[in-house]
């Protein structure tokens, strides 16, 4: 008997497969736990087609992530911050105020769990920071350069 895979099922196939297996196998496993349905030949067309927009829309989404990288590779931000004695910052640089400078700056909306910084910024200076914007492509580096705030007399 032929089926279609509803769900990913060990040894079986994955989503959207076409599997062959015996009557009893669907029967009394497949069927009633809603892992797979009976193939004809409309839902197989109609399966295959859902899959090919899936992994169109897939591509898709990693081509405007690579883009997003390379836009995020050439950008350098500054950040003005509170300074004390010795170049040290009265508080920190976070993964939420790069989120904020990358949107102020290019108008892309960054996770702040997505930018690496392995601790919160605390002296003056330029440090690389890794953004990763999709699982799929390589994370990008940003410049960020935290310089002394203006003081106004």
């Amino acid at each position: 008997m032929e089926i279609i895979l509803l769900q990913d099922v060990d040894k079986l196939g994955n989503k959207g497969e076409v599997a062959n297996v015996s009557e009893g196998y669907a029967r009394n496993y497949l069927f009633p736990r809603k892992l797979a349905e009976r193939a004809t030949a409309g839902r197989i067309v109609a399966v295959r087609k859902i899959m090919e927009e899936k992994a169109a829309h897939v591509r898709r989404e990693a081509e405007r992530a690579d883009e997003t990288r390379d836009l995020l590779s050439k950008t350098v931000l500054t950040i003005s911050a509170a300074v004390g004695s010795g170049d040290r910052l009265f508080g920190s640089v976070t993964n939420h105020d790069v989120a904020e400078a990358i949107y102020a700056a290019r108008k892309i909306r960054v996770d702040k769990r997505s930018i690496d910084l392995e601790d919160p910024i605390k002296t003056v200076g330029t440090y690389m920071v890794k953004v990763h914007v999709h699982s799929s492509v390589e994370p990008a580096e940003v410049k960020v350069i935290v310089a002394p705030e203006e003081h106004k007399a």
